[in-house]
């Protein structure tokens, strides 16, 4: 399973990307207004930070399908390498999508909610497809159900669309997803960071450090022996 940052604070992905086993970043309108500076400014910015062949996914702004394709030009002509062109999982969204797989263009379906927006947006040759987990389930949902609901409909009707899991609160959820084997999941860097935030093991930690330096000498490494 791929993962993913969803973020565009250029200091937390550069803190995550450090750390962490990361296949990208994706960014949504929302989240290039919070940073605060022009978009374009900001994706190269990320893009010179992950480099030329992680994935980097942007939105469309524009509501029409011939908008939506010029919007996915310009953002592959302003950030070449390994972009993803994300559009709305909406009628006019398919047919964009459509239209940009024929230029050879990657798009990813999003503002997904339902498993037949995923099968629709498969079917027109989205790369992902992501579903908004936990704003499912805010809904009354049961958002897991539906990301393994979609990953079973692109299995059993051999759509190579992966599916994106995205909108998570907890490691819980993204772990529900690793667990069933999905394409990918795109996560806040709080988020990630929680995967490892444990009292118990940084206890273990210092334990064994402890032991070892009653041993050794206080201050010692395996390198200092």
């Amino acid at each position: 399973m791929e993962l993913l940052i969803d973020d565009a604070n250029v200091e937390a992905i550069k803190k995550i990307y450090e750390y962490y086993p990361i296949d990208g970043v994706t960014t949504n309108p929302s989240i290039l207004a919070k940073a605060g500076r022009p978009p374009f400014e900001v994706l190269k910015e990320i893009r010179s930070i992950i480099g030329a062949d992680a994935q980097l996914h942007a939105q469309v702004i524009a509501k029409d399908a011939a908008g939506m394709v010029a919007d996915g030009r310009r953002i592959l002509q302003e950030l070449p390498g390994n972009t993803f062109v994300k559009i709305p999982a909406v009628p006019e969204g398919f047919k964009a999508i459509r239209l940009l797989k024929q230029e050879g263009i990657h798009t990813t379906a999003t503002a997904i909610y339902t498993a037949m927006q995923g099968f629709l947006a498969a079917k027109a040759g989205a790369s992902y497809a992501a579903p908004y987990i936990n704003r499912i389930d805010n809904m009354g949902y049961d958002g897991l159900a539906v990301g393994r609901s979609m990953h079973d409909i692109f299995q059993k009707n051999g759509l190579t669309t992966k599916l994106l899991g995205a909108s998570f609160k907890n490691s819980q959820q993204v772990l529900e997803l690793c667990k069933y084997g999905v394409g990918a999941v795109t996560v806040a860097p709080d988020v990630i960071e929680g995967f490892v935030k444990n009292v118990a093991i940084d206890a273990a930690i210092d334990v064994f450090i402890a032991d070892f330096q009653k041993l050794t000498g206080e201050g010692k490494t395996m390198s200092t022996l």
